[in-house]
């Protein structure tokens, strides 16, 4: 490693202040961070000393973001080969999907990171890191056969509009994900929902109907697939978002390492879980009726509860707002898909709806509590006169 490290300063020195390129040093240095920690501290002001950073944060979300990855990557040649009716293997299946799903994810960092890289020379700052979650999270929540030009679309939407347009990481209000997802829903609406779009090459198979669960409760018809089915993943959806039994893998590891709030992933089960056996009791129609225990294995629900709900930027921070604003998107995200049959996953629309509100719920929770102090100041001062 010492040698690594020597090689990296004698590349490093046309990049030093007021040589040749030091325009280009936060290029330079998200490489060099990227393998080394920083050798550069704090040195005025209060400060706490810890061992991870921002990108090792990054790094650590990406893990636990690599079990649905790779579950999805084998679902996505499982659908294909399973409506096709061939036998295949479980190479052939991870093989296809790999195909598929591997230059997505390329396009994804590709044009994500060029675009930090280029703000980060323009503005003279250091290379943002929260791009390493995002580049992942936007292919795993897109349907498979969506064209690459597309993604690289959405990506520039989202890096754009969503995140550099409010100062970058750690500034913006909106999870720049879902920001993606929301652009290419309905910018390009028949890529991203209907019965062809989560099932690789079905469009241009007429045998092949891939259509999800909460697609064939809109439609009135009756789901196929049991319960297991569901947990495990082997059902079409987007890429990451089948499989709850790898994102409990994925939540357990956020949880664990004390980067993903557990209050707001079972605040948002327990306000799913309210509003689907409330609809439960009514069962109006398919969705309504639909177990409410289900309703959290399908869909969205999951993946978007544990991923993106508690992204520390745009989520709560207050420990009593993040009990409310996951509630309201456990609750949200049922009642979208309820009453809104052409679009019967709401887990998107419910998040970007309460990051808009989390500064006001964690203002209302923060004046509650000042509230409460002035009344035990108030009444010890009677007491004591």
């Amino acid at each position: 490693m010492s040698f690594l490290r020597k090689k990296l300063d004698q590349i490093k020195k046309p990049f030093n202040k007021g040589e040749k390129w030091e325009k280009f040093a936060p290029a330079f240095n998200a490489f060099d961070t990227f393998l080394f920690v920083p050798d550069h501290t704090t040195k005025k002001g209060a400060h706490i000393r810890d061992a991870i950073d921002l990108k090792r944060t990054m790094i650590t979300v990406v893990l636990a973001l690599v079990p649905a990855l790779i579950y999805g990557i084998y679902n996505t040649g499982y659908q294909h080969f399973h409506q096709l009716g061939e036998t295949f293997t479980f190479m052939d299946a991870f093989l296809h999907g790999a195909w598929k799903i591997v230059p997505m994810i390329v396009v994804s960092y590709a044009v994500g990171l060029g675009i930090e890289f280029i703000f980060a020379i323009y503005r003279g700052h250091e290379v943002n890191e929260g791009y390493l979650v995002t580049g992942l999270l936007i292919p795993m929540i897109m349907p498979v056969d969506i064209p690459l030009w597309m993604v690289a679309v959405s990506v520039a939407f989202a890096v754009l509009i969503g995140k550099e347009a409010f100062g970058g990481t750690g500034m913006n209000i909106l999870n720049p994900a879902l920001m993606a997802r929301a652009f290419a829903f309905f910018a390009y609406p028949t890529y991203m929902s209907g019965n062809k779009v989560w099932v690789s090459d079905a469009s241009t198979i007429d045998a092949i109907s891939g259509e999800t669960i909460l697609g064939t409760l809109a439609h009135g018809k009756p789901v196929e697939h049991d319960m297991w089915s569901m947990f495990a993943g082997s059902i079409p959806g987007s890429i990451g978002e089948t499989s709850t039994l790898w994102i409990l893998v994925g939540a357990a590891i956020l949880i664990l390492t004390g980067i993903g709030s557990w209050r707001i992933m079972v605040s948002g089960v327990i306000g799913g879980a309210i509003a689907g056996l409330l609809f439960n009791l009514w069962s109006a129609n398919g969705l309504m009726a639909f177990p409410w225990y289900q309703h959290l294995l399908v869909g969205g629900f999951a993946f978007g509860l544990v991923f993106m709900a508690t992204d520390p930027v745009s989520a709560a921070q207050t420990t009593k707002g993040k009990w409310i604003y996951g509630l309201l998107i456990g609750f949200f995200c049922i009642v979208i898909r309820v009453f809104n049959p052409a679009y019967p996953e709401g887990v998107m629309l419910a998040i970007l709806l309460m990051n808009v509100f989390a500064p006001t719920i964690d203002h209302y929770v923060i004046s509650a509590n000042i509230k409460k102090r002035k009344k035990r100041l108030a009444s010890a001062t009677v007491k004591s006169a």
